[in-house]
């Protein structure tokens, strides 16, 4: 496994500087000529071909030879570590640990902020599920001139935005900490994800807190998650309060498909209470009582 935080500690100013040019040219371009880049960078040749090729031993950039020219880009480790750096100076993380989940397109690690606050540290990886899957319900991953790298940006600062709108209204959600490119970093919730079953005291008292949380984020943040699942709902180990995680997906509730992914994501959680919990609730009345939520 890629120790993110090892690799980060391995780096130098001038890495860094090498790493930040090649994120300013890929603006423009894929790929990124030698000379461009020592040019750029104000490193002569036989300096810049050092860095470069301890870059390419930890897997930060690729190399490639286009039409008899050398050429380099970064990779999502690469871009990692740029995020890393800005999270740091900036004093949002000073630690990263092991990673402890892995989705259909994120991976989360376990991280310190000042203080020695435990945090989760969660990386986008949009790359991994089909273009047609992400672009299903993301209006802005149909630009093709985005790359998956673009869009693990948008999907960042989309899921940062609206963790920060429904902590407001005290959703049970992960609280936002910090974001830069495609990391976020959230607090840290002591649980185990739904999917896995675990025993619980009371299933319908956690199904009416999930439950009510779909109901304040389309009520009062105006949004509806559309993509929830067993897969992205946390229960906290002593209290067993639901978090729902995984929020860049998310819609507008005057979206035309915002009724359709409500009416879905309600009906998933239901029939895996119903299944594996037995608890008595049938669809239509659960996405009403979401529906004609009113806050106490």
């Amino acid at each position: 496994m890629v120790k993110l935080g090892l690799i980060y500690r391995s780096l130098l100013n001038e890495d860094f500087s090498v790493l930040q040019v090649m994120e300013k040219l890929h603006s423009r371009r894929e790929y990124v000529p030698l000379n461009l880049l020592e040019k750029m960078s104000g490193f002569h040749e036989e300096k810049l071909v050092l860095i470069l090729s301890k870059l390419h031993s930890l897997g930060l950039i690729k190399g490639e030879t286009i039409s008899d020219e050398k050429m380099y880009r970064l990779t999502y480790t690469g871009y990692d570590m740029l995020a890393l750096r800005s999270l740091v100076t900036r004093n949002v993380i000073e630690a990263l640990g092991d990673k402890i989940g892995e989705g259909k397109e994120s991976e989360i690690y376990e991280g310190l902020a000042p203080g020695g606050v435990h945090v989760a540290v969660k990386f986008l990886r949009l790359g991994r599920t089909s273009f047609r899957k992400t672009a299903r319900v993301r209006d802005w991953a149909l630009r093709s001139s985005l790359s998956w790298y673009k869009q693990s940006v948008i999907a960042a600062e989309r899921e940062y935005k609206a963790l920060r709108e429904l902590v407001v209204h005290r959703a049970l959600v992960p609280a936002p900490v910090g974001y830069s490119r495609h990391v976020v970093v959230t607090g840290y919730i002591r649980g185990v994800e739904l999917y896995k079953k675990p025993d619980l005291s009371d299933p319908a008292e956690v199904l009416m807190n999930i439950l009510e949380t779909l109901a304040i984020a389309y009520h009062k943040a105006q949004i509806v998650h559309g993509d929830l699942s067993e897969y992205n709902i946390l229960v906290e180990h002593e209290s067993e309060k639901p978090y729902i995680i995984d929020w860049p997906q998310y819609v507008y509730r005057e979206d035309p498909r915002a009724s359709e992914l409500l009416k879905r994501d309600v009906s998933y959680t239901v029939r895996f209470f119903k299944k594996n919990y037995k608890v008595d609730i049938t669809e239509d009345s659960a996405l009403k009582l979401v529906l004609e939520y009113s806050s106490k």
